[in-house]
């Protein structure tokens, strides 16, 4: 009997109130095109871990990325798969850049990327590096958008758009729909205005009991709770054998030395070790992922960053997409005059009436040598049809013909029809003997030997 096949029940976005199961929900292509290095790789993969659910993490095998590809061949492939948003990473003379894509009409932002940490960065240098699953990655992460300037008529224009267009690569958020359980990552983009940069962080949202310390929960959370230098068990239960009593481990204070010490701590001088204000404290509204997590209890929220980290610089701002760039909306570096301005609209106009023209030449080109080809091969079946019916014509023809001669050898022999075959008729008479010849000057040819026969009567 064949080995029984397991199909896949943990599909992505496979809660029906997670934001992202909706119709029309941003899809994105995460790529790298050009050499670039095992770092800038690395980042590429790790973008692609932020983007789930909505996102082709497994580009190699889903779309064939390969070093030969071009950035044409992923504009040209996205559309059709609905996909709405294009992240390209490249790396330049000066530093790696980073495009956003809007597909399949644009607009095109491009960064320059200052600084970035890896996701393997953030947790080698985190004290509490928590190991990740595919459970936080099954829902999308909810935006937070901080330190943009509100849309007015004294915002800079480009930086309402670099808004939206952020706020364009995300579910939108929906508070009737969403279910408390599927939130459990944060992406957060904040402007910096003194720096004139954009900062993006990947945080991972954890609820922990509210009010109680540290060392109290770790008795709360029993077998779940991860192995400390407290914990030498393998059931993750707290070994207190070095402790006089569990006052000890319970009341001390932060720093203070473990068994030796002869004093107690006080509950309220432990106010340092409570997880959580009253700030952080919330009312969950909804059951939450975690143990006692239920409805109603109060427990303290907390962010951990989990990565990747960018500082974004906007360099420049293009209608269209790459290859079919239009007008420079925005520049870092280079500012134009409005009487340059005008002249680069006017080109760029000039250039799409001509792409206009071109492609509506290629339309009727197409359309002509479809009619062509749609007339030769109607010809051709026209061609064979009288062909055939030639030849339908022809044998009637010779059926015709010859019940005629049979009407004619049966019949008194009219000389008429025999006036018009005469030169047939006159081989045939000749041959037979019984005929005289035309002309005079024509040589009569004598009769045929009688051939001897040796047969004795």
């Amino acid at each position: 009997m064949g080995r029984r096949r397991k199909n896949r029940t943990h599909l992505k976005g496979g809660a029906s109130s997670a934001p992202g199961t909706a119709e029309g929900v941003p899809k994105s292509f995460v790529i790298k095109h050009g050499q670039v290095g095992h770092s800038l790789t690395q980042l590429v993969r790790d973008m692609r871990k932020v983007m789930e659910p909505n996102t082709a993490s497994r580009l190699r095998l889903q779309v064939k990325e390969r070093a030969k590809n071009k950035l044409k061949d992923f504009l040209t492939m996205a559309p059709p798969l609905g996909v709405t948003h294009l992240l390209a990473f490249t790396l330049t003379d000066v530093a790696p850049s980073m495009r956003i894509v809007r597909l399949s009409a644009g607009p095109t932002l491009s960064f320059r990327i200052e600084r970035y940490s890896l996701v393997k960065d953030m947790i080698n240098s985190s004290r509490r590096a928590r190991s990740m699953s595919t459970v936080e990655y099954l829902s999308p992460p909810l935006l937070v958008l901080a330190s943009f300037p509100p849309p007015s008529p004294t915002t800079p224009p480009h930086l309402t758009l670099m808004m939206k267009t952020f706020q364009s690569l995300f579910p939108p958020l929906s508070p009737h729909t969403l279910s408390l359980s599927s939130a459990r990552r944060v992406v957060l983009i904040s402007y910096n205005a003194d720096r004139g940069t954009v900062d993006f962080r990947h945080y991972l949202i954890t609820v922990k009991p509210y009010g109680v310390s540290k060392r109290i929960r770790r008795v709360l959370e029993g077998a779940t709770a991860k192995k400390s230098s407290h914990s030498h068990s393998e059931t993750g239960m707290l070994d207190l054998g070095n402790e006089k009593d569990v006052a000890d481990f319970l009341l001390r204070k932060k720093g203070e030395p473990g068994p030796s010490s002869d004093g107690y701590e006080s509950a309220a001088s432990s106010a340092s070790s409570v997880a959580g204000d009253d700030g952080d404290a919330v009312d969950l509204a909804d059951d939450y992922v975690g143990r006692n997590n239920k409805r109603g209890q109060k427990r303290a929220v907390k962010l951990d960053e989990i990565g990747p980290r960018m500082e974004l610089r906007l360099i420049k701002i293009a209608e269209g997409v790459p290859g079919k760039e239009g007008n420079v909306l925005y520049h870092e570096f280079v500012k134009k005059s409005k009487a340059e301005v005008k002249a680069q609209k006017a080109e760029h106009a000039a250039k799409e009436r001509l792409r206009k023209e071109r492609r509506e030449e290629q339309e009727r080109n197409v359309a002509r040598k479809k009619a062509t080809q749609a007339m030769k091969k109607d010809k051709g079946k026209g061609d064979e049809e009288g062909e055939s019916e030639d030849e339908n014509v022809s044998v009637e023809a010779e059926e015709m013909s010859d019940l005629d001669d049979e009407q004619d050898g049966e019949g008194d022999g009219d000389e008429s029809a025999w006036d018009e075959d005469e030169e047939i008729s006159e081989v045939e008479e000749s041959d037979d003997g019984g005929s005289e010849s035309e002309s005079d000057g024509e040589v009569q040819r004598p009769p045929p030997k009688k051939l001897k026969s040796n047969t004795k009567r």
